[in-house]
């Protein structure tokens, strides 16, 4: 088998979920196995891979059962919840991998890395935090909760009061060394979870975990960036990028150069919630010394890699 390079490859949390009707555990596993084959197609044809992942659903299960059953047990930190996310996709996500390996008869394992991500105690997101997190809330209770406990709340389009943390921009994967001895090993591996979980360095260098979330894709990138990734795959809804989309002139790309992904973002082609952070990500790739990235949806990570669909993006 001829080797094709490392590459890293971004899977969406809501990639796991596939709609409000399949939430529950033996869901999600289901849909990790799906995932995952596509993944193991990638590494049958000679890739080494680091997976990396969401994890906004399932950080908001953790916090709410940590909010409904705080009468009784401590609550959950966000970083902690961060943690236990990762250790749990990481083992649906390696446990679907293994089954693959051993359908396919490949000489192939897989690791999960509880990854930490360091980020700017100054960070300008702190002082404006933005993200929302954890459940509705009246309006009484949340400004209850803010004033004992130092939260930010913010009324959420009619649909009731949130708590809103920041997302700071993610400065060093501290896990990064361990990651890359294990792909140089033979290992697929699991990592940056959810970005990773946030921590900031304190006057001695000391970690310390933050209530914050960092983007999975600005993680995945910065990851890709310090193992000197060959390839950075963002898998996500849709088969390619487009430009007017939904809109009169949609167009589908085929593939775009730094200076026209650039051009396009200050046309407003890609919507803040959705798809500008991930050309974000990867501009922050190739401007680092990456080589080509690519964006496609799971079930087309073969065809894409074949040059038969998806988008590239290279410098």
């Amino acid at each position: 088998m001829e080797k094709k390079g490392v590459a890293v490859v971004a899977v969406g949390g809501n990639s796991l979920i596939k709609d409000e009707t399949h939430k529950t555990i033996p869901d999600q596993i289901a849909a990790a196995m799906e995932s995952m084959h596509h993944i193991a197609d990638m590494i049958e044809r000679g890739w080494d891979v680091v997976v990396t992942h969401g994890n906004g659903p399932q950080v908001g299960f953790i916090l709410r059962r940590s909010e409904l059953s705080r009468h009784e047990l401590h609550e959950v930190s966000l970083d902690f919840c961060g943690a236990d996310s990762q250790g749990a996709i990481g083992y649906m996500f390696q446990q679907a991998l293994y089954n693959e390996f051993l359908n396919r008869k490949m000489d192939k394992k897989c690791a999960s890395i509880v990854t930490q991500t360091v980020v700017d105690r100054n960070d300008m997101a702190f002082q404006n935090p933005s993200k929302p997190i954890g459940s509705f809330m009246e309006e009484k209770l949340a400004k209850e909760r803010a004033s004992k406990e130092g939260w930010t709340v913010v009324e959420d389009a009619g649909r009731g009061w949130r708590r809103v943390v920041a997302s700071p921009i993610p400065q060093k994967i501290v896990e990064a060394d361990a990651i890359k001895s294990l792909i140089n090993a033979g290992f697929v591996v699991v990592g940056v979870g959810g970005g990773g979980i946030p921590v900031i360095e304190d006057e001695n260098g000391k970690l310390i975990g933050v209530e914050a979330v960092i983007d999975k894709d600005f993680g995945s990138s910065l990851l890709a960036t310090m193992i000197n990734a060959d390839l950075f795959i963002i898998s996500t809804a849709v088969e390619k990028v487009a430009i007017n989309f939904n809109k009169p002139g949609q167009k589908w790309l085929d593939r775009m150069n730094v200076e026209e992904a650039k051009a396009y973002i200050s046309e407003g082609h890609f919507a803040k919630g959705s798809m500008l952070p991930k050309i974000q990500a990867i501009l922050r790739f190739l401007e680092r010394g990456g080589k080509q990235a690519l964006i496609t949806d799971p079930k087309n990570i073969s065809r894409a890699l074949a040059g038969e669909t998806g988008t590239w993006i290279v410098p």
